[in-house]
């Protein structure tokens, strides 16, 4: 039903063509600020310098707001092009439901909090060697605010593009639900392959997160809608960037902690995505009575019974 809520409106390829041509667009002209930013700091010795150099040479909260920025800026992109590409209301984007759940969002928020907070103090406990305080008043209360404000607009492009937009315009077309989850979820991981966290632990980060697109999918496809996946990433994307930082990371902030550990991936990468990501689809399916997993994930899309159309 997710998925077929786009047939209401126009759904044509042709104008998700477009529209996937001018998010994409909007997110080039975002990375402007940060670009001239870098540029103006170290000259043309940038070029060919990776991402995480790059973005060290900025002072942190800068390089944070600016990196950010172009997520916002192709949220915006994307919201447009629903209402005056496609007619559609954001709603039916984002839910099923008469209105969206914030209920939803906060559960999967605060889950992947609590998580994410104990893993880090159960590590920072075994191993201390590993850290060091990088706690630092003003600037942690300045990124604070950053974070709280920008980052859901980051994790919020990113549901609505994949989990969104891409889903119901794949599976109207395919009429099917199964390739839209597939093909999502490894564009979704494809595209952190620039990340600097590959550059640092090797292609086998990429299980990660090609994994987590397919949590993030099945999530959306399970609850018909998309308030848990918008949750659980914001909810971890905002504690990490909160918690930890190194300077091998996409985000370096200045976190409570910093990690100076040499790192390596390996059942830290495999348990996440094998163990606790399905006890996270477990706990959800109870708390929702998620049923027809075969139909939800597997199934036809299908024109809904109610027509919204509006041209």
């Amino acid at each position: 039903m997710f998925i077929a809520q786009a047939l209401n409106y126009k759904h044509n390829f042709g104008r998700y063509l477009l529209g996937v041509f001018i998010i994409v667009m909007a997110v080039i002209l975002g990375q402007i600020p940060l670009t001239v930013a870098i540029l103006m700091k170290g000259g043309l010795d940038v070029v060919g310098m990776d991402e995480a150099k790059m973005l060290g040479m900025l002072e942190s909260n800068l390089s944070l707001f600016l990196l950010l920025l172009t997520f916002a800026v192709g949220l915006a992109a994307l919201f447009f092009v629903v209402k005056f590409i496609h007619y559609q209301p954001i709603k039916t984007v984002t839910t099923t439901r008469k209105k969206v759940d914030w209920g939803r969002f906060f559960f999967a928020f605060g889950m992947v909090a609590i998580f994410s907070i104990g893993v880090t103090a159960f590590d920072y406990f075994s191993n201390p060697q590993d850290y060091v305080l990088n706690f630092k008043a003003t600037p942690f209360f300045i990124m604070l605010i950053i974070a709280v404000v920008m980052i859901p607009l980051q994790t919020s492009f990113e549901e609505y593009f994949f989990r969104g937009y891409l889903m119901q315009g794949i599976g109207t077309l395919v009429q099917n639900k199964w390739a839209p989850l597939i093909i999502t979820s490894v564009v979704f991981g494809g595209l952190h392959f620039f990340n600097p966290e590959v550059t640092k632990l090797g292609n086998i980060i990429m299980i990660y997160y090609i994994g987590t697109g397919f949590l993030l999918g099945i999530m959306t496809l399970m609850d018909e809608g998309m308030e848990l996946a918008l949750g659980f990433h914001a909810g971890n994307n905002l504690i990490t960037a909160v918690l930890v930082t190194a300077d091998w990371t996409a985000f370096q902030t200045n976190s409570l902690l910093k990690d100076v550990s040499d790192p390596s991936a390996g059942m830290d990468i495999l348990i996440p995505i094998f163990v606790v990501y399905p006890l996270f689809l477990f706990i959800m399916s109870k708390k929702y009575n998620w049923n027809d997993w075969t139909g939800k994930l597997f199934g036809k899309v299908e024109q809904p019974i109610v027509d919204n159309f509006t041209p």
